[in-house]
């Protein structure tokens, strides 16, 4: 049965065709309740998306930055000439090949990069802390981290090379780990909205269920209650997950702008090295998008697969009872 006859159905007394009133009410407190959880609950799915790919992005940046360079480390030591050692170990780095550069950290450097925790004013000669030199590599073509290790363990006491590759493994692996709970906390939140919407949608049908049987027993095809259903639903959770996306997205902006300040403290500097200015990007900005559409078509499905599933248990039950 089509909607221009089920519209035909419904007359005045003086023959005039009334419009008919909705199958499933446009306002109700039931409806902005749906609405509120469906935001909320698209806002938390499009946090996790922004956090998931912070870290994502973030990680490939350090990855990318610690595969370009290894330190060589020389420890102090009463008899050691560090500036000699320092010197020597930057001529053997500069040998190999794939080595694009050798690069001693200075005295003021070193003192600058331990502000944060012993303060200012130091005094390096005063304090037993290792010198750094910073070797530049092709990553194309990296040289032999262990002949070099060998060479320079051998010529300059107290010498170690890192060529990263523990913090490489332990960052990619943290970086799957972290991007693996945060598509399970995605799935389960939207798993969430789905078996909200399952229970609003039965709520509805509980609340209109004698107008959905006449409806059905006098010729109205599943399809098309459900497709009242469906409309409905549809545009309660477009309306939710736009304000839970757009709520994220302010949320993103803010926090950006926030973390971008020029913050003269160690802690935003320490912070601003690790995340950056906090931006999520094109990427986290079309995920989000992303989890709006989808959010929107669950909830149009869902409802749309609840009533089906009903009303052809109404149909089972109605053969049975013949």
């Amino acid at each position: 049965m089509t909607d221009f006859t089920l519209k035909s159905l419904v007359r005045s007394r003086d023959g005039k065709r009334r419009r008919m009133a909705p199958i499933v009410p446009a306002q109700t407190v039931a409806g902005h309740a749906l609405i509120a959880v469906i935001a909320i609950m698209t806002f938390l799915a499009c946090l996790t998306v922004g956090a998931v790919t912070l870290v994502r992005d973030t990680a490939s940046v350090w990855q990318s930055q610690i595969a370009r360079e290894a330190t060589i480390q020389i420890r102090p030591r009463d008899d050691l000439d560090m500036e000699a050692a320092l010197k020597a170990a930057k001529t053997i780095a500069e040998t190999f090949t794939g080595v694009r550069a050798a690069t001693v950290v200075d005295s003021a450097a070193t003192a600058r990069l331990l502000e944060p925790w012993l303060g200012t004013g130091l005094d390096l000669d005063e304090l037993p802390v290792p010198r750094l030199v910073i070797v530049t590599i092709d990553e194309a073509a990296p040289p032999d981290f262990a002949a070099m290790r060998a060479a320079i363990g051998k010529q300059v006491p107290n010498a170690s090379l890192d060529d990263h590759r523990n913090w490489v493994d332990r960052l990619v692996s943290m970086a799957r780990t972290t991007v693996t709970i945060g598509f399970a906390v995605l799935i389960l939140m939207l798993s969430a909205t789905v078996l909200t919407v399952v229970f609003a949608t039965r709520g509805a049908m509980a609340g209109n269920g004698h107008v959905i049987e006449v409806l059905h027993y006098v010729g109205a095809e599943a399809r098309f209650i459900a497709s009242q259903f469906r409309r409905h639903f549809l545009l309660t959770g477009i309306k939710g997950a736009a304000a839970g996306g757009l709520a994220a997205i302010v949320v993103f902006i803010l926090f950006g702008w926030w973390s971008g300040r020029n913050m003269a403290t160690p802690e935003a500097d320490q912070a601003t090295a690790l995340f950056g200015n906090f931006a999520i990007g094109t990427t986290g900005y079309l995920g989000v998008g992303v989890v709006v559409v989808l959010v929107a078509a669950l909830t149009a499905a869902t409802s749309h697969a609840t009533v089906v599933a009903h009303l052809n248990g109404v149909d089972i039950g109605t053969a049975d009872h013949l």
